[in-house]
């Protein structure tokens, strides 16, 4: 025999309702009766929450069935465990995180850029990051009490006229007590926080970086974020920001980097060492006879960036080659004759060399500037729109 039935009637079910007519009475009711959805029913939330917690657990159903609310209150001699959980979670228990309406139970977190060079994306590394985060007062002992600003919803409800006539319900999470319902008394009130049941914290992380890591790649502490009562605590991201390197850029898993070559080199071969993200020198060469043209590209295989977590594979190292040519009159005539007989004769045979010196015109080579050249251009075809003596002209006979 049921001694109250007050739980039974807020859920509208029989007390001899099986634990899917529970579950689906409640369902109904809490979408109802969500704060998110009807704030001014607040209270009522509460209580159907209340009477599901109770009714949807086998011991605490006996305890109520035999004592009534006054026994789940008690403590059921033991058997049932005193007081109700919050409203909120119980309402996210149910769901399992399915509901729209669902509030976000874990804490924002927190991202940290961290600036690293190329070697140490190349060769891995360890650095050390202080951060700043709250954490839970260890010290906050005391009481409970249902906080006053909410009645113990979690929300406050507040309104905003618009215009005369019509007004707006605005809800938001209660500043007393963050969204709990409960918050400690006056008197309970530890002096470390000063009643706020969080600390402000500095933790130095070890963040570890892994060889072929790359640009804003990111580093994830899970659960090492900020804390706040009730809920899950944040991540830290660690957001890596690679500085610019003077000599190699990044592409991929590939390194490139420009290598200047004299004239002579390009022709006749060279070896030349590059220092590499791991000090080892590295020397760049080409056999003579293999000629190197301005502009030209050529890799080294397996000696670009590690491959991220398979480090023991690279990619390529580019070069482009930029030929750099002597300075004018770097030889006598004489000499430079001499040099003409070492290069390939491409000069074209023509009837020209039949022709007589006076039939020439010589034409011979300046430094142009060709912006200065656009800019008289421009102004001859102005010059061109302008029709001297216009008028009326005189038709003769």
């Amino acid at each position: 025999m049921v001694k109250e039935t007050g739980f039974y009637d807020l859920l509208g079910v029989k007390p001899n309702a099986s634990p899917d007519e529970l579950k689906k009475a409640y369902r109904k009711l809490a979408l109802k009766y969500h704060p998110d959805k009807n704030p001014t029913e607040g209270e009522k939330f509460k209580q159907i929450s209340q009477a599901y917690e109770v009714l949807s657990d086998a011991k605490k159903r006996e305890v109520y069935d035999r004592g009534g609310e006054k026994a789940i209150k008690e403590g059921g001699n033991g058997s049932g465990g005193g007081g109700f959980g919050s409203p909120l979670d119980i309402f996210n228990m149910f769901f399992g995180g399915g509901s729209r309406m669902q509030r976000e139970r874990k804490v924002k977190n927190v991202v940290h850029q961290l600036t690293v060079s190329l070697e140490e994306l190349y060769n891995g590394a360890t650095k050390k990051l202080a951060v700043q985060k709250n954490v839970i007062c260890e010290k906050c002992e005391g009481a409970m009490e249902v906080c006053p600003s909410c009645r113990g919803t979690g929300v406050q409800v507040r309104l905003h006229q618009l215009v005369p006539g019509m007004v707006q319900q605005i809800s938001t999470i209660c500043g007393g007590c963050h969204g709990q319902g409960q918050r400690l008394s006056h008197r309970d009130r530890c002096k470390a926080c000063a009643g706020r049941k969080i600390l402000r914290q500095k933790k130095i992380l070890e963040v570890h970086i892994d060889k072929g890591m790359k640009d804003e790649q990111k580093i994830v502490f899970h659960g090492e974020g900020d804390q706040e009562p009730g809920l899950e605590p944040g991540d830290i991201i660690i957001v890596l920001n690679q500085r610019e390197h003077p000599v190699f850029t990044r592409h991929d898993e590939d390194l490139i980097m420009t290598m200047d070559l004299q004239l002579v080199e390009s022709l006749c071969g060279f070896e030349k060492p590059v220092n590499a993200l791991d000090n080892r020198v590295l020397l760049i060469r080409s056999h003579p006879g293999e000629l190197i043209r301005p502009g030209d590209k050529k890799c080294v295989l397996n000696e670009g960036m590690p491959i991220y977590r398979r480090p023991f594979e690279k990619g390529r190292l580019i070069i482009h080659f930029n030929v750099v040519f002597p300075e004018a009159n770097f030889l006598p005539v004489d000499k430079l004759k001499q040099l003409e007989q070492y290069f390939p004769d491409t000069r074209e045979k023509s009837e020209s060399d039949s022709m007589e010196d006076d039939l020439y015109i010589y034409a011979d080579l300046e430094d142009c500037d060709l912006s200065h050249r656009r800019r008289q251009h421009h102004y001859i075809e102005e010059e061109e729109d302008f029709h001297p003596g216009g008028g009326v002209q005189c038709q003769t006979s």
